[in-house]
């Protein structure tokens, strides 16, 4: 059972959802799941991504790698270091309290390998405070590196780009299968159940006919996969990944770029039995998967589909330099030494307890991957030599 809304929070989600079902009303009834979507989290001032709700940590909605230990950013920190052996600048995408950008700055500090700027492009008015509030507690030297973007920068940088946990949250189309059709699922408003205690109609689920790019894509999707789905699957698409890669591509004249997100290579993304998709909410760390209850509070996400995002890389001139699970990309840059230079037993202890959060299967280790997209990195990159699943793709 969820915890529930405080009244402030109860208002605010009943002001998000009065949007959405004016934009319904607006567009005819109904609305693509992916502009739901797209309004639940990022409406200006209001979505949950723009509004001031407490997102990541303890007192939020869902804990991220950075989050769970320092260990994983210095790792990550490792990584940005053999690309940055000629110099360079990072630019970080979505970077959550700010802590993973703190370590890495300080990590590569230690290395001797410090950016020449640390940009940081954020849509969260909540995050970012909490970002110049940790980052204002670093040293001068490392402090005066940090400065926070608007939009992405409009010269391209030779460096590192980095996104942790960004993929996920780009809004999907949704898509589900009926007597070998495919339906488009979005949302309308269900004028029967008119309730003035909520301020109006609930908002639900409904199919509709699919767009002309959502069932080209679906039609290409369905004829590649090595099996065919049954009926009354559902699953999701999203067709964002391909502007947006091209968008980061864009800003990279020679570097790499970092991705680490939950997601798997296409076959597996669609499989028969995954029959319900990969939608998920996180409200207060739990973890459901109905998004039309406590809208503009709750986060939205779906599994990256990397297949989508390696073909995208390519397309806009980037090479897919590594792919890997999270634990093989952790191992290959030495967080096992890093424990190993712990002496203090209490400390050693913490530290390993994080570790094994950040590498088992049953945790975050197998679930999240990492991928490397490059542009004239001639080295192979250190954080995917112990595995390569870039075949699977």
């Amino acid at each position: 059972m969820m915890p529930p809304l405080s009244p402030e929070e109860e208002a605010h989600s009943r002001t998000v959802t009065a949007l959405i079902r004016e934009r319904v009303r607006a567009c005819g009834g109904w609305i693509p799941f992916e502009q739901f979507m797209d309004l639940a989290l990022y409406a200006p001032g209001l979505g949950y991504y723009s509004a001031g709700s407490v997102k990541l940590g303890p007192g939020g909605d869902f804990v991220t790698a950075p989050e769970v230990s320092d260990l994983f950013s210095r790792c990550v920190a490792r990584q940005c270091a053999q690309v940055l052996a000629d110099g360079g600048e990072i630019l970080e995408l979505g970077a959550g309290t700010g802590r993973m950008a703190a370590v890495i700055l300080e990590e590569l500090s230690a290395l001797g390998v410090l950016p020449d700027r640390y940009a940081i492009l954020e849509v969260s008015a909540e995050l970012a405070e909490r970002q110049r509030a940790r980052l204002a507690r670093l040293a001068p030297r490392l402090r005066e590196r940090v400065v926070w973007l608007e939009r992405l920068p409009a010269r391209p940088l030779r460096g590192v780009i980095l996104a942790n946990e960004v993929l996920d949250a780009l809004p999907c189309r949704r898509f589900t299968l009926s007597m070998g059709r495919v339906h488009e699922l979005g949302v309308a408003v269900d004028s029967s159940r008119e309730d003035p205690a909520v301020d109006g109609a609930p908002l639900i689920e409904r199919e509709a006919i699919p767009d002309e790019a959502l069932m080209s894509s679906c039609a290409a999707l369905l004829r590649e996969l090595p099996q065919s789905l049954p009926d009354d699957y559902s699953s999701e698409l999203c067709l964002r990944v391909s502007p947006w890669i091209a968008g980061i591509g864009e800003c990279l004249e020679r570097g790499a770029i970092l991705l680490f997100d939950y997601g798997l290579p296409r076959a597996h993304y669609y499989h028969p039995q995954r029959m319900s998709g990969t939608l998920r909410c996180h409200f207060r760390q739990r973890v459901h998967d109905d998004p039309y209850v406590n809208i503009g509070m709750q986060d939205i996400t779906a599994w990256v589909d990397f297949t989508r995002v390696a073909e995208a890389a390519v397309d806009c001139g980037l090479e897919v330099g590594g792919f890997a699970t999270q634990a093989a990309f952790l191992l290959a840059m030495g967080i096992e030494s890093q424990l190993a230079e712990v002496a203090d037993p209490i400390e050693h202890a913490r530290l390993a307890g994080e570790a094994r959060r950040l590498l088992l299967p049953g945790e975050m280790g197998e679930a999240f991957k990492a991928m490397a997209l490059a542009r004239g990195v001639e080295d192979p990159l250190q954080g995917f030599k112990l595995q390569d699943l870039r075949s699977s793709l």
